[in-house]
């Protein structure tokens, strides 16, 4: 059985630094907390009860909030949610797992009791109205997005709005002069998500500085949607030759009925989409991935950060990596 003084070797540090580390009682160096959490993590340490009990009032678990709103693309959720259960356990926490729509109240609520030490936030809204008590004093929090107003909070996620802009940059620098975003189900915008309001602006910031022809057409998650959504781009877009997709349950139905419409891709049709790595090696087409792996990670090292005492930024954007694949050609003269 791994013991902490194994993690203290490990760590070249002393047993009482690693048990401050993991109660967080007296402040430690970020290098000194990283080489203790890197051991911990590598030897599969986990804190007998008399360990944890150095937390003093802490549950060791926290609360992950995800509302399973209309339009959410389940499989993309829950990678998120795997990502961030696998890094809480390297910390010896547990998640709790909170889908309903839990407005200021509930999250009040949960936060007012023992139950968590801290919460995660997810599907977050431009003007989010849990950003009032999400900035009082309550268990620290990370959100996975970006209200319209992120001051005060600690919030982490894809930079989404770059994300838009490499998608339309790239078609542009392959010659396309017309192109269009389908984006996500009209609910999503309709609550006005965060992330996906933030690929329309940036879609449509680099598609007016390349002075190209766009349009936004959001669409249901059904292969009918995706079908009808391209032959209305077709219909009011003739000289279309260029498309970002930004909802993956479409990608694959859409591309489909662009072919049984006639046209080629990426011959007459090139496709870029922002979406998960597997998902774009699988169907080979050129996109940026979706990092929920590390946003999953990093949000869980935040918190465990806010709980040391120690100071996190307030805001932490990924850059986009656009990976160019086969659906993506120059445009044909």
């Amino acid at each position: 059985m791994v013991k902490i003084t194994d993690v203290a070797r490990l760590a070249g540090v002393s047993p009482s630094t690693v048990s401050y580390a993991l109660s967080g009682k007296r402040p430690i160096s970020e290098q000194t907390r990283r080489r203790v959490h890197d051991a911990i993590r590598d030897l599969g340490y986990r804190p007998h009860a008399g360990a944890r009990a150095l937390a003093g009032s802490r549950s060791n678990v926290l609360a992950l909030v995800v509302p399973l709103r209309a339009g959410m693309h389940l499989p993309v959720v829950m990678q998120f949610v795997v990502s961030v259960v696998t890094a809480a356990r390297h910390y010896d926490h547990d998640v709790l797992l909170l889908t309903q729509e839990e407005g200021e109240d509930g999250l009040r609520r949960v936060a007012d009791t023992s139950l968590v030490d801290a919460l995660i936030l997810m599907d977050v809204q431009l003007h989010d109205p849990r950003l009032p008590l999400l900035r009082s004093p309550v268990r620290p929090t990370v959100m996975i997005g970006f209200p319209s107003s992120p001051q005060g909070l600690t919030c982490i996620d894809l930079d989404f709005r770059a994300a838009g802009e490499a998608c339309v940059d790239h078609l542009a620098e392959l010659g396309h002069r017309a192109v269009a975003l389908v984006g996500s189900p009209p609910e999503v915008y309709v609550r006005q998500t965060a992330f996906a309001q933030r690929v329309v602006q940036g879609f449509t910031a680099a598609a007016d500085r390349a002075g190209l022809q766009s349009a936004v057409h959001p669409c249901a998650a059904t292969p009918g949607a995706a079908r009808r959504v391209a032959e209305q781009l077709l219909r009011e877009q003739p000289a279309l030759t260029g498309v970002v997709v930004h909802n993956e349950a479409v990608l694959e139905p859409l591309i489909d009925a662009f072919r049984e419409l006639g046209l080629r891709v990426p011959g007459d049709l090139s496709v870029a989409a922002i979406c998960p790595a597997d998902l774009a090696e699988h169907l080979q087409v050129t996109a940026v991935a979706l990092p929920s792996g590390q946003v999953g990670t990093r949000a869980v090292e935040l918190l465990m950060e806010k709980l040391a005492g120690e100071p996190v930024p307030e805001s932490t954007l990924l850059r986009p990596t656009l990976t160019w694949r086969a659906s993506t050609a120059a445009r044909n003269a």
